[in-house]
């Protein structure tokens, strides 16, 4: 797809359900005693891939329309064995280990090319230790785990990894005693969340968070905010096109997913949050874009948890910035759908910017004037995609991306969103 330059960006729109929490309803909800309504649930491929399992584990889900289901609960123990194909959902595949990890049954976890390379030994060894049956093959999908008695532990990530610290909890929910998570940096906390709303008994502390195991959880309902990984594009590109201005409403604004909108105020973005409130236990906004000059900023490794899905995107903001910026600590950014320090470089130095790939992290050298543009290949990565048409809006000639489509991992309706607010 090719995806010419605009002249600028103007609108109020709204962006799909939070991919990490419409996964988690659907997960939690299915785990529940009796229904839960879930409403602005983020529909994506990935997301279809969890309401693929949780049926195939026994849970009925009715479809109310494109984005409000009702799934009933079979209770805390009550999923039934199956075959579950994941697709390319991560989060899927690391979180149902946990679900999986008490329940009476054996299971069997398969994924497409790109997820079947991501380790998953980083899930299946803490489970272990608490008692569980994983089978993984060389380390990776596809994952057979057995169901069974389960102790608590305390459990020191090895690194700063939400969806291995969420599926150590969710083993917690069947185990004897206090599961603790220590963390070496915060990481998003949507699952311990939506567990305190489920009426588990949910310890945090600066570096820790701990379950007690409940009788059962009970959710009743779950409003779904916007997802701000899916605002993240539409925040950088009015920053970069000049004259643009838009404003993105209710979006998720918990503050362990928005790191971008602090790196983008040292930088010197100008962004503003309308209308703060709370759906549920989460934090929602308007964000209010304006185009703005940049100056380069660094990145450290204790923030790298807060913007990693933005971390691409950073990229971009670089090259237009006036000096050099720096990531540091973003090692984890090689083990997603794709190397994406790797994927990020490639893709920058494709459309006329000067960027290079370090172990741990990336530099970029900024460049005011819009670059040339050129060709983008996404790899099968939604992040590159996207950051591919950011790219091409605000260069001179466009950026053709290949494997335009794996948008729809997590936002189908991305192109066409982006065609609406953009004049030319």
């Amino acid at each position: 797809m090719k995806i010419e330059p605009a002249a600028r960006l103007e609108g109020h729109f709204a962006v799909p359900g939070d991919k990490s929490i419409s996964h988690r309803a659907l997960l939690f909800g299915a785990i529940s005693d009796g229904e839960t309504h879930v409403r602005g649930w983020g529909r994506s491929g990935d997301t279809e891939s969890t309401l693929g399992a949780v049926r195939a584990l026994g849970a009925d889900v009715e479809e109310l329309g494109t984005d409000e289901l009702i799934v009933h609960g079979v209770g805390l123990r009550g999923l039934q064995s199956a075959a579950i194909e994941c697709n390319n959902a991560g989060t899927l595949a690391r979180l149902i280990v946990g679900l999986l990890a008490f329940q009476d049954g054996t299971f069997t976890l398969t994924g497409d090319e790109s997820l079947s390379v991501r380790p998953m030994e980083r899930v299946a060894e803490p489970l272990r230790r608490m008692g569980a049956q994983v089978e993984t093959t060389d380390g990776h999908l596809p994952l057979t785990i057995t169901g069974g008695k389960l102790e608590a532990i305390d459990y020191e990530l090895p690194v700063a990894s939400a969806q291995i610290k969420s599926a150590v909890l969710l083993a917690g929910l069947g185990a004897t005693g206090r599961t603790t998570v220590i963390e070496p940096q915060p990481t998003r906390d949507h699952t311990e969340l939506m567990l305190r709303a489920a009426g588990v008994t949910v310890t945090t502390r600066p570096q820790s968070v701990s379950i007690d195991p409940p009788e059962r959880l009970s959710l009743g309902s779950v409003d779904v905010p916007g997802d701000f990984s899916s605002a993240a594009p539409f925040i950088v590109a009015a920053t970069l096109i000049p004259e643009s201005r838009i404003t993105i409403h209710d979006v998720n604004l918990n503050p362990r997913r928005t790191g971008l909108l602090d790196v983008l105020e040292r930088m010197g973005g100008r962004v503003g949050i309308l209308t703060r409130r709370r759906i549920g236990a989460e934090q929602v906004g308007d964000i209010e874009i304006r185009s703005a000059e940049l100056t380069a900023t660094t990145v450290k490794s204790d923030e790298v948890p807060l913007l990693v899905d933005e971390l691409p995107l950073f990229g971009l903001l670089a090259a237009h910035a006036h000096g050099e910026s720096w990531v540091y600590g973003a090692g984890e950014l090689r083990h997603k759908e794709t190397d994406r320090i790797e994927a990020l470089v490639d893709a920058l130095r494709a459309i006329g910017v000067r960027a290079k790939g370090h172990e741990e992290g990336f530099s970029v050298t900024g460049v005011p004037a819009r670059p040339k543009g050129g060709k983008v290949d996404s790899r099968g990565d939604h992040r590159i995609a996207m950051l591919g048409a950011v790219a091409g809006l605000s260069s001179r000639e466009g950026v053709e991306v290949l494997d335009a489509e794996s948008v729809g991992v997590s936002f189908p309706g991305f192109y066409d969103l982006l065609e609406q607010i953009t004049n030319r």
